[in-house]
Parts: C-alpha cells; structure tokens; sequence
C-alpha cells in the first residue's frame, strides 16, 4: 500500500508514521551522545536512566509502579515487544482472543507459535467489545487476551465499563493480558487512557507495550518498551535476549535525557487534539 501511494501521490492512510518532524533537540542528543562514544552493546534489558524515566512517566500518568530493574524492558520498537511477549507464553494450542479489526501482527504471531486466534469482530460504529459474547468465547485452553487502546484502526478507547468486565472475566481464571498502548496519547475531548497499569487486578497479570516512535515522532527508530510483573517479565527476558539481545545505544540515552523534561510527553495530547480537530473541521462538509 505504501508502494501505491508513493507511485500515485496519494495520502498514506495505511502505516501508522506521521508526517511531521521528531523534536530537533532530540535528534542533537542522540548525536551527543554517539561523539561522546555511547555506541557500543547497551545492556540487555536496556539502557538503566531510561527504564528509570519509564517508571517515572507511569507512575505520573497512572500512579502505577514498576521496578526499573525487573518489570521494564526497552524494546526494538512495539512489534517486537508483542512478539516477544506472545512467544514468553503461548505454547501450541494455546487460545489467544483478539479484537478484529486489528493490527496485523497478532494473528501471524500466535499462529507462528503454534497457538490459535479466537477472533472478535467490532462492529460499526461505535466499535465496542461485547462482554457478554467475548466471554462465549473463553474455555478451558484460553491463555490470552489482547487489547489496544486507543485501537488501531478505528481509534476506540476502553471505558470504565470495560475495565469492570476485563476484572470480572479473568478473575480466578490464569488468563494473561497483553495490552498494545503505543496509541496512550492519541485521546481526545478530556477523555483518560485506562491503561492497565492502573488497576492491581489488572496490572498483575498484563504485559503492557508501549512506542517511543508513537510518543516522539520517530518511528524509523524502533524502540519501544514493555511493562510486566517480575514473574512475566523474567520469562519475556528469556526470549528477548536471544531475539535482539539489546537495542539501540546511543537513541536510549538520549529518550532519557529528552523524557527528563516531562512536557515533552504531558503536552502530546494537546498536539494531538489540535490536529484532530483541525481535520474534522475540513471534512465536516464532505461525504466523509
């Protein structure tokens, strides 16, 4: 699709990478940093200041804590943390529930390794999950459930009511989460991302994965980072050492020193905002 609209000049509606510039002080710490010699193997589990930012950035967006040592791991960007995630855990014939329409990677993902897709397709237009047909779709091999929110393609966001019926159907139940959040500040009118940090029932048994090329502009970067108790998080290190190992050095030093000013990420809804609104003024009128 790409391809075709480079050849016709057409508007790129189907890969999610802006148009826009990532931030120029950004771009000069990164080459800060590799002059400075940071250009060598970072550690495993990524570099410490950042997952340290990391824990900042949830803790002051979702009064949630994770441990920056065991429960956070800088990412090659938020595919590979799903992928990572889903291979820690699912095994063959494994079920894995998935909300359609959805990003392209999880059904791939599962079927590599063995599990099986239980689809759900959204319906127009709002593009809500039925709780009450999701659970007819839980049996005794149901091992995870994926979310996205803010979703991706029709831009959904979880309500509290959600939250309540995700409590409610994994409660006494061993059902994993993995929540794709790369889209957190992609949310409009006043509205609050319910990520699964938030909520303890939650919280303990999700994998969240996040997107520094989502958050800052930069997506031909691809860093990302996953969040997870320790117990998962022990198992998603297992895969992750031998599938990248570590990522990109001198990039993870300068997302630190960037998110240390914490405006840099507070103030993204507001862009955000400005833009959408900006879009559905000119379309207002037309058959869209």
């Amino acid at each position: 699709m790409s391809q075709l609209a480079n050849e016709h000049g057409a508007i790129n509606l189907s890969q999610g990478f802006p148009d826009y510039e990532s931030a120029p002080e950004l771009i000069e710490l990164v080459n800060r940093h590799m002059k400075s010699g940071k250009n060598q193997y970072a550690p495993m589990a990524g570099v410490i200041a950042l997952r340290e930012r990391i824990a900042e950035k949830v803790k002051a967006l979702h009064n949630s804590e994770y441990n920056p040592d065991t429960e956070i791991t800088i990412t090659a960007g938020g595919t590979q943390g799903i992928f990572t995630a889903l291979a820690s855990i699912i095994q063959p014939n494994d079920e894995v529930i998935i909300f359609e329409p959805a990003y392209d990677s999880y059904a791939p993902t599962i079927k590599l390794l063995g599990g099986l897709v239980k689809p759900f397709e959204l319906q127009p237009p709002d593009y809500r999950a039925n709780w009450s047909m999701v659970k007819k779709l839980i049996t005794s091999r149901t091992r995870m459930i994926i979310l996205n929110s803010p979703h991706n393609p029709t831009g959904s966001i979880l309500d509290e009511n959600d939250i309540k019926e995700l409590i409610s159907i994994t409660k006494r139940t061993d059902i994993l989460i993995l929540s794709d959040e790369v889209y957190e500040h992609l949310i409009y009118d006043g509205r609050t991302h319910l990520s699964m940090a938030r909520f303890p029932e939650l919280k303990e048994r999700s994998f969240i994965v996040a997107s520094f090329g989502k958050l800052f502009h930069n997506t031909g970067w691809k860093i990302g980072y996953c969040l997870a108790p320790a117990i998962l998080m022990t198992e998603f290190r297992k895969v992750h050492q031998f599938l990248v190992f570590s990522v990109n050095t001198p990039m993870q030093h300068a997302l630190a020193d960037f998110m240390a000013n914490e405006s840099n990420y507070m103030e993204l809804a507001g862009f955000f905002q400005e833009k959408r609104d900006f879009f559905t003024t000119l379309i207002k009128n037309t058959r869209f």
